[in-house]
């Protein structure tokens, strides 16, 4: 296994922990109450555990790529940050806002605290793994690159 490929399974990895973590909290105690009051008519009967599971795999590999960018050394944390931002803006606005315009009576608050949720725990996830991998770096004794 070449070393980018190592350095990106691990950004992947580490990225996958937080967001799951953060996520899942965020989906306890905001998401499934304002789902539940706001759009409750709209959901299913039982979760769909697949589902999330592709999403998970394939949204983390889009953080690692357009936020923490694990191959690029001369990208700064506000930069990395910034990229998984845009990229939680973004894509939680394509949702949101496609939800938005086809679904009858679909809530415009459900819609921006999307938007604004993708955004921030992008960022942080983001940045939380940039920090994460900058410290295991400095532990293994390899050089940190520039965060």
């Amino acid at each position: 296994m070449t070393r980018p490929l190592r350095k990106w399974l691990l950004a992947y990895a580490v990225a996958a922990v937080i967001f799951a973590g953060i996520d899942a909290v965020w989906i306890f105690t905001v998401a499934n109450p304002q789902y539940r009051s706001q759009i409750g008519h709209l959901l299913p009967a039982s979760f769909n555990a697949v589902g999330a599971v592709l999403f998970y795999l394939v949204y983390v590999a889009g953080i690692v790529h357009y936020g923490i960018r694990p191959g690029d050394a001369r990208a700064t944390l506000r930069s990395r940050a910034a990229g998984g931002a845009l990229f939680g803006f973004f894509t939680y606005a394509t949702w949101a806002l496609t939800a938005f315009a086809v679904l009858k009576d679909f809530p415009a608050v459900v819609a921006v605290t999307d938007i604004a949720w993708g955004a921030a725990v992008c960022a942080v996830v983001t940045a939380l793994t940039a920090v994460i991998l900058r410290l295991n770096r400095t532990r293994s004794g390899t050089q940190p690159a520039r965060n």
